[in-house]
């Protein structure tokens, strides 16, 4: 199998990946019953994405997660949700493609993910605590 090479490559697995997305009995609703998702329209917003994801583009010149704020306000994001989300991007990652940049795509979208579900719940998006002095040390 191909690694992911370019935005075409990109544009197929982000395709293949939301049909099988809308299908899917936890998850498909929110993508067609909540956000409404036109799949035309979004593919090359979600190619944008991916593009600066694995390839450093800067297509991308959206707030991901303010979007996904709102989806969340409407119908409240678990992790269920992520979790079934990462699953089916995984196995279609892996069902069309094979190499570093494949592998990249999971590992990022696992960052991703994760960073959103903390910013959901109103907590940083990093996995580091910030590192404070205690209050009776001087500056």
């Amino acid at each position: 199998m191909p690694d992911i090479r370019d935005r075409d490559d990109i544009l197929v697995l982000v395709r293949t990946f939301y049909e099988s997305a809308f299908q899917d009995p936890l998850i498909g609703r929110i993508f067609t019953d909540v956000a409404h998702m036109d799949l035309d329209h979004h593919l090359p917003i979600m190619g944008d994405f991916w593009e600066s994801v694995l390839f450093q583009a800067g297509g991308y010149q959206r707030n991901a997660l303010a979007l996904h704020e709102g989806l969340n306000r409407k119908h409240p994001l678990t992790d269920a949700h992520f979790d079934r989300w990462l699953q089916l991007w995984g196995a279609t990652v892996d069902r069309l493609y094979d190499g570093p940049v494949a592998d990249l795509a999971k590992v990022q979208a696992g960052r991703i993910a994760a960073s959103m579900q903390r910013r959901l719940q109103g907590l940083s998006g990093s996995l580091l605590d910030t590192i404070r002095l205690r209050p009776d040390v001087a500056s």
